[in-house]
C-alpha cells in the first residue's frame, strides 16, 4: 500500500469517527425520553386509578349510610305518620271550607265520579259489616267466618285441574266408557255409560287420586296455622299465663291462688310431688 494511500484511508477515518460519536450520543438519550414519557404515563393512570378508587368508596359509603337509614327506618312509623298527615289535611280543608260558608261534602264529592262514590260507599258498608261480625257470636258464626277467609286464601291450579280432566276425557274416550251424543239442537254432550267417569254416589274413584306435595304442604301449613291460632287464643283467654296447671275459675281466684302460692308452696311441694307421683303410678 502507497503513502498516499495510507494518508486517505486515515483522513476518512478521522471522518467517520465523529459521526459515531454523535450516534453514541444521540441513542441513549432518546432511550431516557421513551422511559421518562413511560414513566409519566404510568403515573398519569396510577391517579387516575386512585381518583377512580376514591371517588367509589365515597359512592359506596353513601349509599351504606342510606340503606342503614332505611333499613332503621320503621314501616309501621312511617305508614303512621302518613296517616296522620293524611288526617291533618283533612281536618285543614275542612276546617277552611266551613269558614269559607262551604259545604264540605259537596266540595270533595267535586274530585269523584259516580261511580267512584258509588264504589266508595260499597267498600265503607262491607267494612262496616265486618266490624260488627268480628265479635264472638257463636260457634256456627265462627266457623263460618273461618270458612270465608280460607276460600279468600284458596288459589286453585285451574291449569292443572284442565290438564287433568282433558287427560281424563281420552282415558275415558279410549276406554269406550265416554260416549259423544249430539242433541236436537245441535249441540255435544258426552255420555257416561258405567258412571266411572263423573262422580256419583256410589263413585269411588277419588280414592285412587294423590295429591302432589305442594298440595300435602299447603294442608298442613293451615292445620299449623288454625293450631297457632286456637292456642293464641286460649293464652288470650288465660291473661298470657300459658305454663302450668289450671287451678282458678276466674281471674280474681287465680290472684288469690298465686298469694297463697307465694306464702305456702315451700311448706307443700313435698306433699303436691308425692301425689302427683302417686297419680301416676
Amino acid at each position: 500500500m502507497s503513502a498516499e494511500q495510507e494518508t486517505t484511508m486515515e483522513s476518512a477515518l478521522e471522518t467517520e469517527k465523529p459521526e459515531q460519536s454523535t450516534t453514541s450520543q444521540t441513542g441513549p438519550n432518546s432511550k431516557e425520553d421513551n422511559a421518562s414519557s413511560r414513566a409519566r404515563e404510568r403515573q398519569e393512570r396510577f391517579k387516575a386509578l386512585q381518583a377512580r378508587a376514591k371517588s367509589a368508596t365515597e359512592r359506596n359509603l353513601k349509599e351504606t349510610a342510606a340503606e342503614t337509614q332505611r333499613l332503621a327506618t320503621d314501616p309501621a312509623l312511617l305508614s303512621s305518620l302518613s296517616r296522620k298527615h293524611a288526617f291533618a289535611s283533612h281536618n285543614l280543608l275542612k276546617a277552611d271550607t266551613e269558614a269559607a260558608g262551604e259545604d264540605f261534602e259537596r266540595k270533595r264529592a267535586w274530585d269523584w265520579t259516580v261511580d267512584e262514590s258509588e264504589k266508595w260507599d260499597r267498600r265503607m258498608e262491607k267494612k262496616q259489616r265486618h266490624r260488627d261480625d268480628v265479635a264472638f257470636q257463636d260457634y256456627t258464626q265462627d266457623a263460618r267466618k273461618v270458612y270465608k277467609r280460607q276460600l279468600r286464601e284458596l288459589q286453585p291450579d285451574l291449569e292443572g285441574y284442565e290438564k287433568e280432566k282433558m287427560a281424563a276425557i281420552e282415558k275415558a274416550a279410549a276406554s269406550g266408557d265416554l260416549e259423544i251424543v249430539e242433541t236436537n239442537d245441535g249441540e255435544m254432550i258426552a255420555v257416561d255409560k258405567n258412571g266411572t267417569f263423573y262422580s256419583t254416589a256410589d263413585t269411588v274413584g277419588f280414592t285412587e287420586s294423590k295429591p302432589d306435595r305442594a298440595a300435602v304442604d299447603k294442608l298442613v301449613a293451615d292445620l299449623r296455622k288454625a293450631e297457632e291460632v286456637r292456642l293464641k287464643k286460649r293464652r288470650d283467654r288465660r291473661g298470657g299465663d300459658d305454663d302450668g296447671d289450671v287451678t282458678y275459675i276466674n281471674e280474681k281466684n287465680k290472684q288469690f291462688n298465686q298469694k297463697l302460692a307465694r306464702f305456702y308452696n315451700k311448706y307443700t311441694t313435698e306433699i303436691r310431688d308425692s301425689f302427683e307421683r302417686g297419680t301416676m303410678i
